[in-house]
């Protein structure tokens, strides 16, 4: 009877975090399932924020293309995304899957940028919200946390260089960096690549995949490896 209890007890809070049991038509379908299988259940949590850990300019724009693909896959089935940044090109966003007028594109503001991101993740009106926030502590993370659990919004963070590398509450710390683009079978520049590294995970499996991004969507190139290093100081690009 106690067993029951910890198990329900701990099922509850697993969904709260984002990794509840997906039902059929519930699921997001990311099409990433070695990388997926790395979270509680399988299931890529949503309804819950994301750091991805940035060390140059290059790495940033990486971070936001995957970032956009993941939003891609979450707003499939419509909704709206706010994006808090430097400028992007929104004709751009429809190789992912968004369309341009489905986002709003908000300038970033510094000292206010932390207030308006913790703001959009209450709206309801909202599925994701893509924010460069470069400094981000527990107590500032929890409180993004504490909205998303009540609006089911998903966040993705983009820290470029920040100072501190401290725990904070998102479900999942990432590392995003180039590879060389996938042959299309035409002349010219390939589909995007990417080495994604999973560093941090709360309940789940840390782990290194090389994706890339065709049209049709998310495609593994290798097999993971897990432990990745925890070291996200001295970054390069591939």
């Amino acid at each position: 009877m106690k067993s029951e209890l910890v198990e329900r007890l701990k099922k509850e809070i697993l969904a709260m975090e984002g990794f509840c049991t997906p039902t059929v038509n519930s699921k997001v379908h990311f099409g990433i399932k070695t990388l997926e299988k790395a979270f509680p259940n399988h299931v890529f949590p949503t309804g819950a924020i994301h750091e991805m850990m940035c060390a140059t300019p290059e790495d940033a724009a990486v971070s936001s293309g995957f970032a956009a693909a993941l939003a891609g896959r979450i707003m499939n089935d419509g909704g709206m995304c706010l994006w808090l940044g430097q400028e992007i090109s929104p004709p751009a966003l429809r190789f992912f899957g968004i369309a341009p007028e489905k986002v709003l594109f908000v300038p970033p503001v510094e000292k206010q940028a932390l207030w308006m991101i913790e703001e959009a993740l209450k709206c309801r009106s909202l599925k994701v919200v893509i924010g460069e926030i470069k400094e981000l502590n527990l107590t500032e993370s929890r409180r993004l946390q504490l909205a998303v659990e009540e609006s089911r919004v998903t966040g993705f963070f983009l820290r470029h260089n920040p100072r501190s590398l401290s725990n904070t509450a998102a479900v999942a710390r990432w590392r995003v960096t180039a590879l060389p683009s996938t042959e299309t079978g035409i002349p010219g520049i390939g589909y995007y690549s990417w080495k994604v590294e999973l560093l941090k995970v709360r309940n789940g499996i840390p782990g290194c995949w090389h994706i890339a991004w065709a049209p049709t969507g998310f495609a593994e190139q290798a097999a993971p490896v897990t432990h990745p290093s925890k070291a996200v100081h001295h970054i390069k690009t591939a």
